[in-house]
Formats: C-alpha cells, sequence, structure tokens
C-alpha cells in the first residue's frame, strides 16, 4: 500500500471560512475518486507552537492508484480553488506500507 502524507499551513489571514471550505472539498474526494482505499483529514489541535494547521492522510493500492488522486481532476480543482488561495506552506510525503504490519 502507498500513504500520502500532506502537512498544509494557512495564511494568517486565512478564515475560518475558508479553512471550513477547504476541509468539505477534501472530504468530498473519497467519493469522488474510487481509487482511495482510506482518507483521512484533521486540524490541529494546537497544542504545540508552529504545527501544520490540516493533515490529510490518503491511503492507496498501488502507485498507480496514488497517481490517478494526483491528476484527478476533483482534486486539481480543490487544490486550485480552495487550499492555494490560503495556503502559507505544504510538505508531503508518500511511503510504501504493510497494512498487515500495524
Amino acid at each position: 500500500m502507498i500513504r500520502h502524507v500532506v502537512l498544509l499551513r494557512w495564511t494568517p489571514e486565512a478564515t475560518p471560512e475558508q479553512h471550513q471550505a477547504v476541509v468539505d472539498a477534501l472530504r468530498a474526494l473519497p467519493e469522488a475518486i474510487p481509487q482511495i482505499a482510506h482518507y483521512r483529514i484533521g486540524a490541529d489541535l494546537g497544542l504545540a507552537e508552529g504545527n501544520a494547521n490540516l493533515v490529510v492522510i490518503a491511503d492507496f493500492a498501488t502507485v498507480a492508484d496514488y497517481e490517478a488522486y494526483r491528476d484527478d481532476s476533483t482534486h486539481q480543482h480543490a487544490i486550485a480553488t480552495r487550499i492555494k488561495p490560503i495556503l502559507a506552506t505544504r510538505m508531503a510525503a508518500q511511503y510504501e506500507f504493510d497494512p498487515t504490519a500495524d
């Protein structure tokens, strides 16, 4: 399996409504993109200074499934219209894991 982890930090000017619009757009993706095996989104709890504001964790059966998600027009639209307008920083990593080893 492939796990895709993204950490997003918003600009100081970003509003709570914009934050929620990102979450809403991302939560719609599993229904729109069948290659997503598991999908989790979480807002930071604010327990440590300097953390990211939002984490996305998505699992895929294959690299091809991840690439289909990455390039999907619904996903790209969410990035362009919801995320990029309020994005200060983004970090991501993809790694292979064995779901039976957890």
